[in-house]
């Protein structure tokens, strides 16, 4: 049983990686279900701080990768339809992944900017704020999945 729940853990853990690139999969959910598995064999045993911790840390690189993207749009000076059309991108990207997710953000807040008026170098530095929102994101998720990570190959150590 200790071998199986070693190989799953580490399955869940790459596949969790996999997904905070390919946004297809839920990337952070899947590597933190890893974790937990590996909490519960004979050689991990997470304090309770550790396991807040690294829940907190899905929680919040989770929910920032879907506000992020919208912000940043705004921060730069996009106007609410700039941001809202960077939502409904994202949206609309969830049914074409991968690329839709990465594309998605971008365009809609581009869109969103020219049904608004304004002029095409506006648009476009808006979808660059819903752009960076998404590499922000994704760099988190890569971040706390590579502590995940960490963990697991220190379990072997």
């Amino acid at each position: 049983m200790e071998i199986a729940l070693y190989i799953l853990s580490g399955i869940l853990i790459l596949a969790g990686l996999v997904g905070c690139i390919l946004p297809a999969l839920p990337g952070l959910p899947l590597a933190y279900v890893g974790i937990i598995l590996l909490h519960f064999t004979e050689r991990v045993d997470f304090t309770t701080q550790q396991l807040i911790f690294m829940t907190a840390a899905m929680i919040v690189a989770q929910v920032l990768d879907y506000i992020l993207p919208a912000w940043l749009t705004k921060k730069v000076g996009g106007s609410r339809l700039g941001t809202i059309g960077s939502i409904v991108g994202l949206i609309v990207g969830f049914f074409f992944p991968p690329l839709g997710l990465i594309v998605g953000p971008f365009l809609g807040a581009v869109v969103g900017e020219l049904l608004n008026g304004e002029g095409t170098k506006t648009a476009l530095k808006s979808g660059a704020g819903s752009f960076l929102g998404f590499i922000l994101t994704t760099g988190l998720k890569i971040a706390v999945c590579g502590l995940y990570i960490w963990y697991f190959i220190k379990s072997f150590v």
